[in-house]
């Protein structure tokens, strides 16, 4: 099938009311915030459209938030911010889950310690020995050059004792400031495949998309499309919500379309690359534009 490429979202806007907007990759990249993609939501706002910015990233919807405002992505242009750091808390916090109410009171965070706010006001025991916890809190790499293979003998060693793990961001790998770093999924699959017990939260799970769908008093999910450059998270879980999606193909796909930052894909590249994901998106744009 072919995927309909255009050079900027204007052609596409009459078709709908609201949108779930992806942040790393399409409205800064974690270092600077992209003027395009800002000055696109600027038009959508003054059409009257609904915005949630939903994000993958493994912190508190608040720190996220507060992080857009630095960079230049200010208040009005959104009515939501949700991340899947915040979707974890939240799980964490009430345990009302049945599989959460099972996991013991010592975890075992692996990340960053600029991921270290996810953890307050849960009452949990955070051990630095792996051998007495309860449960993994994964979060991802502790450091931008870690590798996956940094982490063998903690993951090696969460399934031999048949921890659990908690993954608070599904993403494999993102584009910070231009270079490419892991990201907690890509952990998480490594520990599913060495037999662990894994759960998400995040895209492209349909629980973040029906807390964005409520949130925005949306009930026609016609007139809502996906903005996201993640064909695996953005595109997948919009399509699962039975919502539009569109490609920005410039993120995390930019290498394999073979394009630097701006640049329109080949068409039969952005084809291949859905056909290969099993994936349909209403649209490619080259970045967040309008």
């Amino acid at each position: 099938m072919t995927i309909p490429l255009h050079a900027g979202l204007a052609p596409l806007a009459a078709a709908y009311d609201a949108y779930i907007c992806d942040l790393w990759g399409v409205l800064h990249d974690g270092v600077r915030a992209f003027p395009e993609g800002v000055a696109c939501l600027e038009r959508l706002r003054d059409r009257g459209a609904k915005i949630a910015v939903l994000s993958n990233a493994p912190r508190r919807a608040a720190e996220v938030e507060a992080r857009m405002n630095e960079l230049g992505i200010a208040p009005g242009l959104y009515d939501l911010v949700l991340s899947s750091g915040e979707v974890t808390w939240r799980h964490l916090k009430t345990r009302r889950d049945p599989w959460y109410a099972k996991l013991g009171q010592r975890c075992y965070h692996i990340g960053p310690d600029r991921d270290r706010g996810l953890r307050a006001g849960l009452g949990f025991d955070f051990v630095e020995d792996l051998a007495t916890a309860d449960f993994l809190l994964n979060t991802g790499a502790h450091k931008t050059s870690s590798t996956l293979e940094d982490y063998a003998l903690e993951l090696e060693a969460g399934v031999g004792r048949k921890l659990p793990m908690v993954c608070a961001n599904p993403d494999l790998e993102v584009i910070r400031g231009g270079q490419r770093e892991i990201c907690a999924g890509l952990l998480a699959q490594r520990y599913e495949d060495l037999g662990g017990e894994v759960r998400y939260h995040g895209k492209p799970l349909a629980e973040v998309y029906e807390d964005c769908l409520a949130a925005l008093g949306v009930s026609d999910r016609s007139r809502v499309a996906a903005l996201g450059d993640s064909l695996r998270t953005d595109i997948a879980g919009a399509e699962a919500a039975s919502i539009g999606a569109v490609l920005v193909a410039g993120g995390i796909h930019a290498e394999a379309l073979g394009i630097a930052e701006g640049e329109t894909p080949a068409q039969e590249a952005v084809d291949r690359l859905c056909a290969d994901a099993g994936l349909t998106p209403a649209a490619c744009l080259p970045v967040l534009r309008w």
